[in-house]
């Protein structure tokens, strides 16, 4: 079954990083589901029963974008607010429609790595930061996986750290 990557860049026509690896992805369409909130919600005005539809299809959804202000654009705050519903995704019987998914974040983040830990400038880890999503989709019953980042991306996104982390992109949504 095809994994389901939710794109979810508000200025992507001008990112460097998740452009790159959606234009690797697109290589791979019996792979990978591309599928770009921002396109489709212009409006935010989101199709609760397409966006459900769409991960009942899936069995593996990688939610892709870039971090800033120590979070995702809200753009995915919306969706998870509003396709994860009660009775669709928990709290009823007929509901965990997510249950055992495999779901994980592919981040682009313009801030060093070491930075991003318990000595450096912001004191706490990615993972750290993260962790709303991960108690989100444990909340949800489903299977969260370790999260993919490139980081540095205000400081080295040069063609050469763009191209590994597209490889290693590729590698990480193979091993899940």
């Amino acid at each position: 079954m095809k994994t389901l990557i939710i794109i979810i860049h508000p200025n992507l026509e001008n990112s460097l990083i998740n452009k790159r690896w959606i234009e690797e992805l697109n290589q791979y369409p019996d792979q990978y589901t591309i599928h770009d909130l921002y396109a489709l919600y212009r409006d935010e005005k989101i199709d609760i029963e397409k966006e459900q539809q769409l991960i009942e299809n899936h069995d593996t959804i990688v939610f892709q974008f870039p971090f800033y202000w120590f979070n995702s654009p809200p753009l995915l705050k919306k969706w998870l607010d509003e396709v994860l519903t009660h009775g669709w995704a928990y709290g009823s019987k007929s509901g965990y429609k997510v249950a055992a998914k495999k779901i994980a974040l592919a981040i682009s983040a313009g801030i060093n790595k070491e930075d991003y830990s318990e000595t450096g400038r912001y004191k706490y880890t990615l993972e750290q930061l993260t962790t709303p999503f991960e108690v989100t989709f444990d909340y949800i019953k489903a299977a969260y996986k370790p999260l993919f980042a490139f980081y540095g991306a205000e400081h080295d996104a040069s063609p050469q750290r763009i191209e590994k982390s597209t490889q290693e992109y590729l590698s990480f949504l193979e091993s899940l």
